[in-house]
């Protein structure tokens, strides 16, 4: 199994580049919709939420009003923590499970957007970055997901600086430019990671069949 993590800051177009590798066959365990999935409602995690911020941060039917919790985390460190406390630990533990059902031939892709912040690099065998420039991911967020620009550079400064985050980096996937210019990227990037999975599988066939030492 190759264990990939893949990163990116907010709107540097990390989905769009999950959803390709999952077309040429990754195993992706996308971190966002696991996060989801466990504050959904009857869940441990939600009550864990309710308990730390209140009853004020559901919708009326008694889902978690994610615009309404995200205004609250983004404005403030210290709620942002208390929130990852909560939904970190969970998201890891499920995680593991998708990723030991893979499969032992699987490339299983990673997709966690706070790979960086989280010193999470060292768990993956290499780390792919979807790097975009501050300006781009401010406009993309204003104008495609329809954020105010102090609502969308609170969330970028909440997250790791372009720097630190090209430097986990094992490899880079510039999506700057045009979208038409990312599907060759991955494709590059797919074909390296196919030849890294096979290098390590011949590696661990020749290690099993080596003769034990006398």
């Amino acid at each position: 199994m190759l264990k990939v993590g893949l990163t990116g800051g907010i709107g540097a177009g990390k989905s769009e580049v999950s959803r390709l590798l999952a077309g040429y066959g990754a195993v992706v365990v996308d971190a966002d919709r696991i996060a989801r999935e466990v504050v959904e409602p009857g869940t441990p995690g939600l009550a864990a939420v309710v308990e730390a911020f209140g009853k004020s941060v559901l919708t009326a039917g008694g889902a978690l009003d994610r615009p309404k919790l995200g205004a609250v985390v983004f404005a403030d460190p210290d709620k942002l923590r208390t929130l990852n406390a909560i939904v970190h630990p969970l998201v890891g533990a499920r995680s593991a499970e998708l990723e030991a059902a893979a499969g032992p031939d699987a490339i299983v892709v990673h997709d966690v957007p706070l790979l960086t912040e989280n010193g999470l690099a060292p768990l993956y065998d290499l780390v792919v970055v979807v790097d975009a420039a501050p300006g781009t991911q401010l406009s993309r967020l204003t104008a495609l997901r329809g954020m105010t620009e102090e609502e969308a550079r609170a969330r970028m400064a909440a997250q790791a600086t372009r720097e630190q985050r090209l430097a986990v980096a094992t490899l880079v996937i510039d999506n700057d430019g045009p979208l038409e210019a990312l599907e060759p990227q991955v494709r590059a990037v797919w074909r390296e990671l196919t030849a890294r999975a096979a290098a390590m599988g011949a590696g661990e066939r020749e290690t099993r069949g080596a003769a034990p030492a006398e």
